[in-house]
């Protein structure tokens, strides 16, 4: 009898300085601009805000992104937590 696979979920985060950030396990890109980013990844929503953010390298095949400029801060939510901006779109398409 076979047993089933645990499908091991990776993100990884590299901060240079806190001006270059490289991610893995990138799903999505849910919003953007230069002070703050929304990302969907293996383990849950990820906020980075900031200035003068852009995004240096992007491959959601690969689930790989680059950014750089002045990090403030990342912010993480839980898989099963409810974003910000779901919960906006949630409200609105009611």
């Amino acid at each position: 009898m076979m047993e089933p696979t645990k499908v091991n979920k990776q993100h990884d985060l590299h901060m240079r300085s806190r001006k270059q950030i490289e991610l893995t396990g990138v799903q999505n890109v849910e919003s953007f601009d230069n002070e703050e980013f929304l990302l969907s990844t293996e383990l849950g929503q990820l906020t980075i805000r900031g200035t003068h953010l852009h995004i240096k390298n992007l491959s959601l095949e690969n689930g790989m992104l680059s950014l750089e400029g002045n990090i403030h801060s990342l912010i993480y939510q839980d898989p099963g937590a409810q974003g910000k901006n779901k919960g906006i779109l949630r409200k609105l398409f009611k």
